[in-house]
């Protein structure tokens, strides 16, 4: 692959306004910090977990594996890449250290913005905070956060906004300057000369619902924001500190992230996260080991918190194996109004659950997370690898580069597994149950 330098007068013209528009964004995505307001996000100072290449002799040509575009022509991983305004991508294979590219812009020690990844992250603390008994996810939203009393959000269980299940009424489209997620950047206010910001959780104090809490699933950056606001309020903590105790060192990361705020100081949690490919990737591996990391990783639990010590087979738990057990699995519910979404049309057969996406791919099912712009963290538990794209789509959003990365993720992960494309099942990870309602047991896989 190759990629051209951004000039250096780029850096110096992007600011707050335009730093997610085109060029800007190139350079504005590996320098949030310098544009905009952030906290740390310390890593601790516990052992990294090792990533450990593989000799340059041993490391197969992932670039030249071969993708059948979303246009039905043949392609090539590298050209999926080269087309999609990549600025970095990395590949784990058993936990092994597969492909690594970094654009000039970018190198493995410099954090990116992961945008609606982090909501994939602050999903997980509210996992632990759960399993803690700080949270309870069948309590109404307005017992932790009583100024959301007014909205829409009243009435509303926990378990509703980490599912996107509430009714509140809420916007999500990036090329309409009207639509609420437009608004709420207005709010946030980073722009300076527009006045006082009024602040991120003023915003969603104003939202109303449109429809029954918990009757639909649809995808809202506002119910992400809400999730990290009540695990605040539970907890006693800044989210930048609950990332670091509750997931970042624990972990075994081996750089601080730093996580964007607002003008007030309240922390972007649907969508502020910056960090490394490689930490990222790690963040991964651990939700394909089960919500484990290997003993001795990672840094020590927070002061007056519970923790869980190695395991016999020296293993320690990050996020409980329950809150991934339940994403991972799919029941008539979830899949119906999954299927009566928009989201449906991106991913048949799909589903969102506990701050992630599913999508049934050519390999089994993939866990997802997703950010505007190009971000994936993109995870195969039958081929057990771990992609990770980071991208200055000139778009917040472009359905045939997300569905060509798509296909050349699967295609990287069939290809290093040694297998075949199967058939496509609609069938979630309960042996025996399809989408719909059939028992029959699936095919297997052709291998």
């Amino acid at each position: 692959m190759s990629q051209e330098p951004a000039p250096e007068v780029q850096g110096a013209q992007a600011t707050a306004r335009n730093w997610q528009d085109p060029p800007f964004n190139r350079w504005a995505f590996w320098h949030v910090s310098d544009i905009l307001p952030t906290y740390r996000v310390p890593r601790g100072d516990g052992v990294p977990r090792p990533l450990l290449p593989l000799p340059a002799s041993s490391r197969p040509d992932l670039l030249a594996v071969p993708v059948t575009r979303v246009d039905r022509s043949a392609g090539t991983v590298g050209e999926v890449l080269e087309d999609t305004f990549t600025d970095a991508y990395l590949v784990l294979q058993d936990g092994e250290l597969v492909a690594e590219w970094y654009g000039p812009l970018g190198a493995p020690d410099r954090p990116h913005a992961l945008m609606s990844v982090t909501k994939s992250v602050v999903g997980c603390v509210a996992a632990v905070l759960i399993d803690r008994g700080q949270l309870d996810p069948d309590a109404e939203i307005t017992r932790y956060v009583p100024e959301l009393s007014g909205s829409g959000y009243a009435g509303a269980l926990v378990r509703h906004v980490y599912d996107m299940r509430s009714g509140v009424r809420f916007l999500e489209e990036y090329a309409n300057p009207d639509s609420d997620i437009r608004r709420l950047d207005e709010w946030v206010g980073w722009y300076p000369g527009d006045g006082e910001p009024r602040g991120l959780y003023r915003f969603l104090a104003t939202l109303q619902a449109e429809a029954p809490h918990g009757e639909r699933f649809l995808y809202r950056s506002a119910e992400s924001d809400v999730l990290g606001w009540v695990c605040e309020r539970a907890a006693g903590r800044p989210m930048a500190a609950l990332i670091s105790e509750l997931i970042w060192a624990p972990m075994g990361a081996e750089h601080d992230a730093i996580l964007l705020h607002d003008g007030l100081g309240t922390a972007v949690h649907d969508g502020g996260l910056c960090a490394t490919a490689r930490d990222v990737a790690r963040f991964g591996q651990m939700l394909l080991d089960g919500g484990q990391v290997p003993g001795g990783l990672g840094g020590v639990v927070p002061p007056g918190a519970s923790s869980v010590p190695d395991g016999a087979g020296g293993s320690r738990r990050v996020v409980p194996p329950q809150w991934l057990r339940r994403a991972w699995a799919v029941d008539a519910d979830v899949r119906s109004v999954f299927a009566a979404s928009p989201a449906e049309w991106a991913f048949p057969g799909g589903w969102y659950r506990h701050q992630f996406w599913f999508r049934p791919g050519d390999f089994g099912d993939v866990l997802l997370g997703l950010g505007i712009h190009g971000q994936m963290l993109h995870v195969s538990r039958r081929t057990n690898t771990v992609c990770v794209k980071f991208s200055t789509w000139p778009d917040a959003q472009n359905p045939g580069y997300l569905e060509d990365t798509l296909r050349a993720f699967d295609a990287v992960g069939g290809f290093l597994a040694g297998r075949d494309p199967g058939r496509r099942r609609l069938a979630g990870v309960i042996s025996g149950l399809s989408r719909s309602g059939d028992t029959t047991p699936p095919r297997p896989t052709v291998v």
